[in-house]
């Protein structure tokens, strides 16, 4: 961890800000391609081992345009429906997590991804002699992990309608991709292997190592155990924007701002869009 906040500090410079944004630009350029020349990402663009080692070094960033869902040539109206939905919803994702993480912090995440998807490729291609395309969808996947490790509270409505929390959906998921790696081949292994090691390496390198001391996990759950414990007529959180509380429902999250001067708290809605406080000199 300690090599890591080093690293932030002498590179931090140079990250990319509002990734996601780029991230997302290239889903949907890749979503577009596949729809009107649907064989021309698989023959120049994908993360193919062979071609990799033979010289089409592209491929390492181009395999990036492929869409969230696959798209089957231009009657797959389906494929640009579902297209459309996500990828504003993985665009919210990846923003949110830059704005936890910091701009470093978000670009280095997604780095590992992207090198671990194309050193699993190559290492197809050198173990088993052929030329494998892996896929980035388990990728995708990992930023939504990351998501749900970070806000497993939060509720996504299915549709517009069905609200569920974002933890049962990772649960759902994981539970399927779990599947498909124990009945799936090797490359489907690998895919989803790469995209686990992915959040397992970054979690490890950027959380404190203290933290799951049985002495600290202890003093978590004692202090959990205080917070309980509310004064008669009075409310925990309160909003600093709008008021609300947690009696205002059972899902309400508050968090403090660490920018704002002094001890403000933010209810969900308001801890990334509110205007921070400062010292009045």
């Amino acid at each position: 961890m300690k090599f890591f906040y080093q690293l932030e500090k002498k590179f931090g410079k140079y990250a990319v800000r509002d990734l996601p944004r780029y991230i997302a630009g290239m889903y949907a350029i890749g979503a577009v391609l596949s729809f009107i020349m649907p064989s021309f990402y698989r023959a120049f663009l994908s993360l193919n081992g062979d071609a990799i080692v033979h010289g089409q070094i592209w491929r390492v960033f181009t395999f990036l345009l492929y869409p969230p869902f696959a798209i089957r040539g231009m009657g797959d109206i389906i494929g640009i429906f579902l297209n459309a939905l996500i990828i504003p919803t993985y665009y919210f994702l990846g923003s949110t997590l830059e704005r936890v993480w910091g701009s470093f912090r978000f670009n280095i995440y997604f780095l590992l991804g992207v090198i671990g998807h194309v050193a699993g490729a190559v290492a197809v291609y050198f173990l088993l002699g052929v030329g494998t395309i892996l896929r980035p969808v388990y990728l995708n996947f990992s930023l939504f992990i990351a998501f749900a490790l970070m806000f497993p509270n939060m509720e996504f409505f299915i549709w517009g309608l069905l609200p569920i929390k974002i933890k049962y959906l990772a649960v759902a998921e994981t539970a399927l991709y779990i599947y498909s790696f124990v009945t799936g081949d090797i490359v489907v292994r690998l895919e989803i292997g790469l995209s686990l090691l992915n959040v397992l390496v970054f979690f490890v390198l950027t959380r404190k190592p203290q933290r799951f001391s049985p002495k600290e996990i202890r003093r978590r759950q004692e202090f959990k155990a205080q917070t309980k414990i509310k004064p008669a007529g009075r409310t925990r959180h309160r909003c600093a924007v709008c008021g609300r509380t947690e009696e205002d429902g059972a899902q309400m999250e508050f968090r403090y701002c660490s920018k704002c001067a002094g001890s403000y708290e933010y209810c969900q809605d308001h801890l990334y869009t509110h205007q921070h406080v400062t010292e009045k000199k």
